[in-house]
């Protein structure tokens, strides 16, 4: 996704220009900075990490699996990009579940980040989305094994909020999606 460098106008102003904003393609605003693996802007100039390209539509077993690696390599800022694009792109029947897997994987992203509250707070709520959508269907959906990472963010949560050692290793503490390997 390539960006622009373009004044606009900015809609939170009486119409005063905005010079020096990314934008792409369409003219959406889109920061260009780089990013470390959990997300978070590094200065323009700087090494980051490949961005995870945003609305690509995979066969749910492509995205549960993507986004495994990308949880087992650190990064549960880009699964929750890749758990986002399956909620947007999915059937309906299916948004919550999606919705509720990416709001526990940014979630382990905020607690990563040090966020205590919100970090525990969305692993919670999208553990809540993942319970909700599985009480009327099947508790292995796409190979997931629902239950237990349902398990994983509520104690994940507990853990967070107990501050025992820190902020989690996102690594360290990925969610096994599909169960033990």
């Amino acid at each position: 996704m390539g960006t622009t460098d373009s004044t606009s106008t900015d809609s939170r102003s009486t119409g005063r220009a905005v010079a020096g904003r990314d934008r792409d393609e369409e003219g959406r605003a889109r920061n260009a900075r780089p990013r470390d693996g959990l997300g978070r802007p590094l200065p323009y100039g700087e090494e980051g990490v490949p961005r995870q390209p945003e609305g690509v539509v995979r066969r749910p077993e492509e995205s549960v699996a993507e986004a495994q690696r990308l949880l087992d390599e650190g990064k549960p800022f880009h699964a929750h990009e890749v758990f986002e694009d399956a909620w947007k792109s999915g059937p309906e029947q299916e948004r919550e579940l999606w919705r509720g897997l990416a709001q526990m994987a940014v979630g382990l992203t905020h607690a990563a980040r040090g966020n205590v509250t919100g970090g525990a707070r969305l692993l919670r709520r999208g553990a809540g989305a993942a319970e909700e959508w599985a009480a009327g269907a099947e508790s292995r959906p796409h190979g997931i094994d629902l239950p237990g990472v349902i398990t994983w963010a509520r104690e994940l949560a507990a853990e967070v909020e107990r501050g025992d050692a820190g902020p989690p290793d996102p690594g360290a503490r990925a969610p096994r999606l599909r169960g033990t390997a």
